[in-house]
C-alpha cells in the first residue's frame, strides 16, 4: 500500500467511529428539537471519548445546559432553556418515552408557553406527582398528581391548561388581576372553557369571601377586574357548560405536538 493510500486509510479509520455515533444522536435529536443529553447519547453506546470528541469546542455538538446539547448548527427552538431544562428532570428517557410523572410545564412558564396574561417567567417551573431535585436555581418544581383532563401538548411539551393554570397560581397567592388577564387571554384564543375555569377556580371562592366551592363567582370576580366585553358571553357560556366540558376531556389533547403516550 502507497504512503497516501495508507495515509488516507488510516484518516478515514479514525474518524469512522465518530461518523457511526453521529447517525443515532441525530436520529435521537432529530425527536427533541435538536437536543440530545449526555446520559442520552452514553445511552446509545457511545463511549466518553467519543462524546469527549463531539463536544469539543470545534465538535458536532454544542453545550446549551448542563448535561443537555445541542446539534451545533440546528436553529434553536421556541423556549430553548426551558426545554433544556425539562429534559434535565429525566436525561436519561428520550421525549417519545416520557409521561407526565417526569414533569409538566406549569405556573408561570405554562402561561408565557400559551402566551397568555402578562406575568414574567422569572423561573422554569414544572409539576409532577414524583419527587425530582434540580441544582438550577432558576427551576421551580412543584409536586401534585395533574389528572389527564389538567395538561396537553404544547409544540413538543406537556403543558398545564390554562384553567390549571390559573388555579396554580392562585395557591401562590398572584395578583388575582393578573390571573384574570390569563383567565381572558386564554378564552379570546380558545385554549379552554369558561366552564373549566369555574371547575377549577371552585377551590379557591371561599378564600375570596364567596360561597364555598362557587368558582362561577369567582371566574366573573377574575374577569370584571380585568373589564374584558366578552365577559357576559363567557360567564352564560360557563353556567350552561359547567361540569359537561371538563368531563368530556377523558385524554390529553394536543396543541402543536404529539401526546406523550
Amino acid at each position: 500500500m502507497g504512503y497516501y493510500k495508507h495515509h488516507r486509510y488510516r484518516c478515514i479509520m479514525q474518524y469512522m467511529p465518530r461518523y457511526a455515533a453521529i447517525a443515532p444522536l441525530s436520529e435521537m435529536a432529530e425527536e427533541q428539537w435538536g437536543f440530545v443529553t449526555r446520559k442520552q447519547a452514553l445511552g446509545l453506546g457511545l463511549s466518553r471519548r467519543s462524546w469527549e470528541r463531539l463536544t469539543a469546542d470545534s465538535g458536532y455538538l454544542e453545550k446549551v445546559a448542563q448535561g443537555v446539547y445541542r446539534l451545533r448548527g440546528a436553529p434553536p427552538p421556541d423556549h430553548e432553556q426551558l426545554r433544556a431544562a425539562w429534559l434535565q428532570l429525566a436525561p436519561d428517557v428520550p421525549v417519545w418515552e416520557r409521561v407526565e410523572q417526569q414533569g409538566v410545564v406549569s405556573h408561570r412558564s405554562a402561561a408565557d408557553m400559551y402566551g397568555v396574561g402578562h406575568l414574567p417567567e422569572e423561573r422554569h417551573e414544572f409539576t409532577s406527582a414524583m419527587r425530582h431535585q434540580s441544582r438550577r436555581p432558576d427551576v421551580r418544581l412543584h409536586r401534585r398528581k395533574l389528572s389527564n383532563t389538567e395538561w396537553i401538548i404544547l409544540r413538543g411539551l406537556p403543558v398545564t391548561r390554562p384553567s390549571r393554570i390559573a388555579s396554580d397560581l392562585l395557591y401562590d397567592h398572584e395578583d388575582p388581576a393578573a390571573v384574570g388577564h390569563i383567565i381572558s387571554d386564554s378564552l379570546r384564543n380558545a385554549y379552554d372553557y369558561p366552564s373549566t375555569f369555574g371547575e377549577s377556580l371552585a377551590v379557591h371562592a371561599a378564600k375570596f369571601g364567596l360561597r364555598r366551592g362557587d368558582g362561577i363567582a369567582l371566574l366573573r370576580d377574575l374577569l370584571d377586574l380585568v373589564g374584558d366585553p366578552e365577559t357576559d358571553l363567557w360567564m352564560s357560556q360557563a353556567r350552561s357548560n359547567i361540569g359537561r366540558d371538563f368531563a368530556k376531556e377523558r385524554a390529553p389533547s394536543t396543541v402543536g405536538g404529539n401526546p406523550l403516550r
